[in-house]
């Protein structure tokens, strides 16, 4: 599963790595289980769904409709 990632600051997505996925995930909840933020992240977006945690949202990679 490929994931785009976007801040609240930001206009468009960007593909993100897990590694960038991980670090963003530890900035934006702190103390929390990092790993399973990230599973739960994945489990939620299947579907076509954004989600948000802290300022940045996560989605699947699917293409813009033009």
């Amino acid at each position: 599963m490929q994931i785009q990632t976007r801040y609240s600051y930001e206009k468009s997505w960007t593909l993100t790595s897990e590694e960038e996925l991980l670090k963003i995930i530890a900035e934006e909840v702190g103390d929390a289980d990092v790993k399973g933020t990230l599973a739960y992240i994945k489990e939620a977006i299947k579907g076509g769904k954004e989600l948000s945690v802290g300022s940045c949202k996560f989605r699947n990679n699917i293409k813009e409709k033009e």
